[in-house]
C-alpha cells in the first residue's frame, strides 16, 4: 500500500498539487504557487474552504505564503514559515510590499492610527508578527515605528527582524501565562499546546514543527523522565508541555483553558484519567 504524504505539510488534491510533489502524487496539474503576505492580524488556516471547518493553525500578520489556488473567496496556501497547508479567506492576503524589518516581541500590542498612544488603535498584533517599518518618531518620550500602511507601533514592543528575545525559550513561554487556550491557535490572542512551543522557540531563533505529534517524532532527542530539566518537553497523546524546572510544567491546556503552570506529577495524575501516561520526553 502506498503511503501518501502528510496533507498538513504537502499540498495536493486530485486536480492540483504543488510542483515539489510531481512524481510523488498524481494530480491533473502542478503549480509552484505565487507569493503573498498575510494582511490580517491573524488568519485562520482551515482544512477546507468553509468557515464552519475547524482551525488547523494560524498565520500571523506579515508572514508569507505561497498561493496555490484561489476560488470563491478562498485561497489554498502553504506557509513559508513552517510549511503548513490549508485554506484562508482571500481577504486575509495581499500581494506583498516591502521586506519585513521588525517583529513584534511582546505577546500582544497595537498598531495605532498615529504615533501617539492617545490615537485610536487600528488593529491588534500578536507576538511574531512581521512588520515593514518605513520610519520612526517620538511622542512625549515614547518612540514609535511607522509601518508601510501608515500605522504606528511602539518601538519598545518590537525587535529587529534578525534579533532574538535572548536564548531562553522557556522564559518566553512564561510570558504567555493566562493567555486563553484556543484549539489551532498560534498567536498571543489564543494558542494551543504545540503553538506555545513553536512560538516561544521562534522568538529565540529556534525552529519547531507545528503540531505535537510532529514535535514528539523529531524535535530534539529522547530522554528519560529522571533526566528532566528546564526546557525539556513532556508528551502525551495529542499534548505537549514545557518543563519550567525539573518539577513544574508550562502548557496551554483545555483543563484551565489557558496557558498555566502546573506540577508535573499532578499533571500526569490528572491527565492520566483521560489520556493515559506520557508517551515520551525530549530535549529540544
Amino acid at each position: 500500500m502506498t503511503t501518501l504524504p502528510d496533507r498538513r505539510l504537502n499540498a495536493y488534491r486530485t486536480d492540483l498539487a504543488e510542483e515539489a510533489l510531481r512524481g510523488t502524487v498524481t494530480a491533473e496539474r502542478y503549480v509552484a504557487g505565487t507569493p503573498a503576505r498575510i494582511a490580517a492580524p491573524v488568519a485562520a488556516l482551515r482544512p477546507r474552504p468553509d468557515l464552519a471547518a475547524g482551525i488547523d493553525t494560524e498565520v500571523l500578520f506579515g508572514e508569507t505564503v505561497r498561493v496555490l489556488d484561489r476560488a470563491d473567496g478562498w485561497a489554498w496556501v502553504k506557509s513559508d514559515f513552517d510549511g503548513y497547508v490549508g485554506y484562508v479567506v482571500e481577504t486575509a492576503l495581499d500581494a506583498g510590499g516591502g521586506v519585513a524589518t521588525h517583529r513584534v516581541a511582546v505577546p500582544r500590542t497595537f498598531a495605532y492610527t498615529g504615533a501617539d498612544l492617545r490615537t485610536p488603535a487600528a488593529f491588534a498584533l500578536s507576538i511574531g508578527s512581521r512588520l515593514t517599518v518605513v520610519g520612526e518618531s517620538e511622542t512625549r518620550g515614547t518612540r514609535y515605528l511607522t509601518l508601510e500602511g501608515g500605522q504606528s507601533v511602539v518601538a519598545g514592543h518590537c525587535l529587529d527582524i534578525g534579533a532574538t528575545a535572548g536564548n531562553d525559550y522557556v522564559g518566553v513561554a512564561a510570558r504567555f501565562l493566562e493567555t486563553p487556550y484556543l484549539w489551532g491557535g498560534r498567536s498571543g490572542f489564543g494558542l494551543d499546546c504545540s503553538a506555545l512551543v513553536q512560538l516561544s522557540m521562534m522568538m529565540v531563533g529556534r525552529t519547531a514543527p507545528r503540531d505535537s505529534d510532529m514535535q514528539a517524532a523529531g524535535l530534539g532527542s529522547p530522554i528519560d523522565r529522571t533526566d528532566l530539566q528546564r526546557g525539556d518537553l513532556v508528551f502525551w497523546k495529542g499534548h505537549v508541555a514545557i518543563m519550567e524546572d525539573d518539577k513544574t510544567i508550562l502548557h496551554a491546556n483545555g483543563h484551565t483553558m489557558s496557558v498555566a503552570r502546573e506540577g508535573l506529577d499532578a499533571a500526569i495524575e490528572r491527565i492520566g484519567w483521560l489520556y493515559q501516561q506520557p508517551t515520551g520526553y525530549r530535549r529540544p
